[in-house]
């Protein structure tokens, strides 16, 4: 056995340091909160011990916003390491623009571990794409550059760069910018192409030690399939289950064909060996008897010019049972919420069709970057049908 440490708010170097222990072994395992945060309600209690070769414990929310705590083992997050640096064509330096106490963020540590170059840091606080900018510049001369982000990040350091010629310079020196967390608009892909940025989708979650596969398909040894339309993963990255939860970590572990798989809880499909995320198999609403993704709404949402943060929810209907919510930062004018209407009902049909707009809403975030959902779809239950 070995202690367990709570590290609350600590220091992105810092951590660095002490991580680089838990995963040799030589210091105890650790568990990064964000400063002040209080002990997840519903959560077992902290054990003072864990097994051996723990060496990282995340917590999440997840998309239920039940509490789990992801006990990773150094094999785990180092074999992602691994996979990353063979995917990207070798190890270099990285720019953390993610909270350490997420596995996103975590991994940039660990992979700068590895590569033994220190990452570059940036300061705390709200996301603000030209400070981003100004740190790409202190990265090492002849050294491979690399960055991690969230999609709502790279909408706006886009929408920064399309607007700013020495921005497009410096996000084109980047040789990769991982972007995952979430579904990211196939529009918003476009475009940072179109101005010379070199993205690289990703999948995955705290319990496959991050993003295991990369533009559709798996890294390193991970293997992927797809059961009774739910994607489970398998591979030398999986966590050891949840700290404390044996019958969580039952219900999301499972062995089959002679492996220990990871069921996701996201739908998905695999074609020609590439993994096609296409929701979650919980965001499904039903509305006058039909079903419809909320992810497959958001996605044809934030395709039309001036709905790229669109954000979907589901909410009661008194008379369809469920309905979709859409909630923007924009205001878009009629033109555009026909256009939304219209791509809605001809991409999804007659139930998306009905989704409710409401605009001009400040986006809540996690502290990870993505949106609040748990907070809009409140604010999405006082809202009448539209």
């Amino acid at each position: 056995m070995r202690p367990l440490r709570v590290l609350p708010g600590a220091d992105p170097l810092d951590l660095l340091l002490q991580l680089r222990e838990a995963l040799s072994g030589t210091g105890p395992a650790l568990l990064p909160r964000p400063a002040g945060a209080a002990e997840p309600e519903g959560a077992p209690a902290l054990p003072a011990e864990v097994a051996k070769t723990l060496a990282l414990v995340i917590e999440t929310s997840g998309s239920t916003g039940s509490p789990k705590r992801v006990a990773l083992g150094a094999g785990a997050l180092l074999a992602g390491a691994a996979a990353t640096q063979s995917a990207l064509g070798g190890a270099g330096q990285w720019l953390l623009a993610l909270p350490t106490h997420y596995i996103a963020g975590a991994q940039v540590l660990v992979r700068s571990i590895t590569a033994e170059v220190d990452p570059l840091v940036l300061p705390p606080g709200h996301f603000d794409p030209t400070t981003f900018v100004d740190a790409i510049g202190g990265f090492r001369p002849q050294v491979p550059r690399f960055t991690a982000l969230v999609p709502t990040q790279l909408h706006r350091l886009v929408q920064h760069a399309a607007e700013d010629a020495r921005a497009r310079a410096e996000l084109r020196t980047l040789d990769a910018v991982l972007v995952g967390g979430q579904a990211t608009a196939p529009a918003l892909l476009d475009r940072a192409a179109g101005l010379g940025i070199r993205v690289v989708t990703t999948y995955g979650s705290s319990e496959t030690a991050g993003g295991c596969v990369y533009d559709g398909q798996p890294v390193g040894t991970t293997r992927v399939a797809v059961v009774d339309g739910e994607i489970q993963i398998a591979g030398p990255t999986l966590a050891d289950g949840y700290l404390g939860d044996p019958e969580a970590t039952d219900r999301a572990f499972v062995q089959h064909d002679g492996l220990r798989w990871y069921r996701t809880g996201d739908a998905g499909e695999v074609t020609d060996g590439t993994l096609t995320v296409t929701g979650r198999l919980d965001s499904v609403l039903i509305s006058g008897g039909e079903k419809v993704s909320l992810d497959r709404i958001e996605l044809v949402a934030r395709g039309i010019p001036g709905l790229a943060d669109a954000v979907a929810v589901r909410a009661d209907d008194e008379e369809w049972g469920q309905r979709a919510v859409l909630f923007t930062e924009s205001v878009p004018d009629d033109a555009t919420r026909g256009e939304l209407k219209r791509a809605l009902s001809e991409s999804l049909g007659r139930v998306a069709g009905r989704a409710a707009l409401v605009p001009g809403v400040a986006i809540p975030l996690l502290a990870s970057g993505k949106p609040d959902r748990v907070a809009l779809a409140r604010r999405a239950a006082g809202i009448g049908r539209e």
